[in-house]
Formats: structure tokens, C-alpha cells, sequence
């Protein structure tokens, strides 16, 4: 059973009383299904709890706690059940794009609403059964984050490739007047869904407001391996500059309107079309980070408060390296200098990792892969460490996309390879040594 205890905290309120291998059946009377029942019905001061034996037999618990504090177990299945797997086949999906032989798991797209509301995965709404739409507003379970794409019916099913998922106003809707808050996403392709569809879809989400939240405008990422898939192209320097501004047009609107510009171009749109991104106050309350949105003067503001803190004789002086994605080289570059101004015992440099592996118009750090980092800083200058961002490795392991892992390339390398956070402050204290 996917609800079987694997683990109980110790001191946990439970842990008297519930053990691994039990199987969690209902809180207060109400069955548990999958992750969210368990979140919900667990959040109140006193419980009962039905809890199966590994025998067959059922026995209750009672429970007291401070409201809103975790019982303590962990299951055999994060989401005491299976992910919901994505019913759609857009033109842009980058899973679709990447080559064979990788692990498994990278090819499985999920489109579930509860990883939406626990770590912040975009759903598209269209594999959502009634009975978890009204579970969705009756526990309120919010935000949830929306890939959107176009909101004119005919342009969303094109994109991605399902009749299904053409109405996209109605759920929004429904989930707006529920009182729940959604943050959205658009991921623009050239002569598909930018230009007209792009205000048309900008329009008629911030009528929605303020359910609909916010909404990133993100460009299509393409690699070299898009055989036999419909045929996209990029956005070039003139094409990401008109998109900047027609967002930032209707965006000045909205803030007029609303209060909120509620509308972002993530950076990688700055990048292409050699602009400046805006200032700090610009991003508001930063609530598209996850998209890209932002994370350049963010990274910089949080740098540049740092440094003023730290004393000029600060920092080990040991000696060090940078490497990152192309399009993030030049502010960390950037970043260096500054922080060697004022810090003299900061010594390194930057290195930007060409990604051969997905192509050259993959230029961010998080897709770097681990035979990539080795190819081309081997033999180079690294100094003591080679500092890499996190972002770069699978979440909560050391490991690198293609299954290299930090191990390995330190072998290979010759010196440790570091991931840091990515915060200004920690990079800051990743160069002092710190």
C-alpha cells in the first residue's frame, strides 16, 4: 500500500504509537487517499487516527498536537500514491526534446495538481477528474501554479496537441471564484502564440485577477534533438525585444488597473535582445522566480548587500573557478570584479559551459551537464575549486543530468567541484572561501 509508514520521527507526536509498517486508513473519518487528505485532515490540534496493522487489524489513535504540526510519517510513495502522468503532446515539451539513453525517470512528464500546490510543478488542467476539482476548492488548496499558453481554444490545442485542453478560461474561472490563487505561465513559440495571441491571452487572464496572480512570459527552449516534432524556431533579437514590449506595455496598464503589473518576461528574453533587465522594485514581489524571472537583478541586489556587510580583509584567498551557463557568465563575471574590488583576497575566474549535449541555443546553468563541465575545463587554470551552481545537480543529490556525478568530475578535474545556493549571499561567501 502506498500510505504503508516507512518512517516516524522520533519525539513526533505520534511516534508512541504509530510504527513502521502500519498503513495510515482514515483521519477524524475521513479516508486518506494520497498526500493532500493526509496534509489537510492532519492539520487540526486534536486527531483520531485509524491506523491498519500489518496483520489486517485496525486500531485507533488519539492525537494531540499544536495546530498545524507534522505528524511525523513518511510513506512509501511521497504522494501516498502514483503521479499523474500528462495526457497532452505540446509542440514545445522538453522532455520530448531530449535524446535517448538517459535515466527513466527524466522522460516521465507528470501534470499532477498536488505537486503543483507541494513543490511548485506547472499543470495544465486537463487531466483533472471532477471529484479533484472540487477537492481542490473545497480544501482551498492554493496557489497553483497554470500553464497557460494561449487562452484563444483553437490556438491552445494546437500547442499542445490535445483537443482537450482548448478551453482553459473555464477552469481558470472556476478555480478563480473559489478564491483560489493561481500563478501562471506562457511559454511563447515564434508564429504560434506571440504577437496578437500573445495580448489576446494577456487580456483576458488579467481579467481574472486577482485569482490569476501573476503570469511569467518565458521563450520556447529548443534543442538539437527534435526529430521528427513540429517545426519551432527561436526567438531572435528582434523577435525577444517586440515581446518585451508588448508584455511591458499591457503590463504599465495592468499596474494602473490593478496595483500589480502581474504580467514578467522571464530574463533569458532580456538576454536575447541585449537589454538591461529592470530594477529591483520592477518584479514586485519576485513571485515568478521559479521561471526565470527576475533572478538576474535579484542575484545582483542580494550580491551587492553582502558585499557592503563584508570587510575588505575578508575571505581564505584561495583561489577558484566559476563555471556556469552561457547566458549567466557575463553577470557572474561581472559579479567577480566587483566582489575582487572591494575583497582583494577574492581570486577566480568564470568559465561558460558551450551545451554541446543539448545544443548551443540551450544556454542556462541548470542544463549543463557533467560530461559537458568535464570537456571543457579540463586542462584549464580551476584554481584550488571549481564552484558550480546547485541548480546544475538533480535536486538533493550530487549528481548531474547525465547521471555524472560530483565525484566524478572532481576525478576527473583534479580539484573539488562545489555547489553553491543560489542567493547573492552565498555566492558571495562561496568566493571568499567561506
Amino acid at each position: 500500500m502506498l500510505n504503508t509508514v516507512t518512517n516516524v520521527d522520533k519525539w513526533s507526536p505520534v511516534h508512541r504509537h504509530v510504527h513502521v509498517g502500519d498503513a495510515l486508513v482514515a483521519i477524524n473519518g475521513h479516508e486518506i487517499e494520497d498526500v493532500l487528505d493526509y496534509r489537510y485532515w492532519s492539520y487540526e490540534e486534536r486527531l483520531t487516527l485509524t491506523v491498519r496493522r500489518p496483520d489486517g487489524s485496525e486500531h485507533t489513535v488519539k492525537v494531540r498536537k499544536e495546530a498545524g504540526e507534522d505528524l511525523g510519517l513518511d510513506f512509501d510513495e511521497y504522494l501516498m500514491d502514483k503521479p499523474w502522468g500528462c495526457s497532452n503532446h505540446c509542440v514545445f515539451c522538453f522532455v520530448d526534446q531530449l535524446p535517448r539513453g538517459m535515466r527513466k525517470s527524466l522522460y516521465f512528464k507528470d501534470d499532477d495538481a498536488r505537486l503543483s500546490f507541494l513543490t511548485g510543478s506547472y499543470i495544465t488542467l486537463t487531466n483533472l477528474s471532477e471529484r479533484e476539482f472540487e477537492r481542490i476548492c473545497a480544501l482551498r488548496i492554493s496557489p497553483i501554479n497554470v500553464s497557460v499558453h494561449a487562452t484563444n481554444p483553437e490556438m491552445r490545442a494546437k500547442l499542445m496537441g490535445n483537443p482537450k485542453a482548448a478551453d482553459i478560461m473555464t477552469p481558470l474561472k472556476r478555480l478563480a471564484d473559489a478564491g483560489i490563487t493561481m500563478n501562471c505561465q506562457i511559454v511563447c513559440c515564434p508564429g504560434w502564440n506571440d504577437k496578437e495571441e500573445l495580448s489576446r491571452t494577456m487580456r483576458e487572464l488579467a481579467e481574472l485577477y486577482p485569482g490569476v496572480y501573476s503570469v511569467s512570459v518565458v521563450p520556447v527552449g529548443l534543442t538539437k534533438h527534435r526529430e521528427r516534432l513540429a517545426k519551432l524556431t527561436p526567438f531572435d533579437r528582434d523577435g525577444a525585444a517586440e515581446t518585451i514590449d508588448r508584455v511591458e506595455a499591457f503590463a504599465a496598464e495592468c499596474l494602473e488597473k490593478h496595483g500589480s503589473r502581474i504580467f514578467w518576461c522571464s530574463d533569458e528574453f532580456y538576454l536575447k535582445a541585449g537589454r538591461e533587465v529592470p530594477e529591483d522594485e520592477y518584479y514586485e514581489e519576485y513571485s515568478q522566480l521559479e521561471n526565470g524571472v527576475g533572478l538576474i537583478k535579484l542575484l545582483e541586489t542580494e550580491f551587492a548587500d553582502a558585499l557592503e556587510e563584508t570587510e575588505p580583509d575578508a575571505g581564505t584567498g584561495k583561489s577558484f573557478s566559476i563555471a556556469t551557463g552561457v547566458s549567466a557568465a557575463p553577470l557572474i563575471d561581472k559579479l567577480l570584479q566587483t566582489g575582487h574590488k572591494k575583497c582583494g583576497k577574492i581570486t577566480g575566474r568564470v568559465y561558460a559551459i558551450v551545451n554541446d549535449f543539448f545544443g548551443h541555443t540551450i544556454d542556462v546553468a541548470g542544463l549543463v551537464t557533467g560530461r559537458d563541465l568535464i570537456a571543457q575545463l579540463k586542462g584549464k587554470d580551476l584554481g584550488e575549486r571549481v564552484l558550480i551552481p546547485s541548480k546544475m545537480l538533480r535536486h538533493g543529490e550530487g549528481v548531474f543530468l547525465d547521471d555524472v556525478t560530483l565525484e566524478e568530475a572532481a576525478e576527473a578535474l583534479g580539484v573539488p567541484v562545489v555547489p553553491i545556493g543560489s542567493s547573492g549571499a552565498e555566492l558571495l561567501d562561496a568566493m571568499l572561501g567561506e
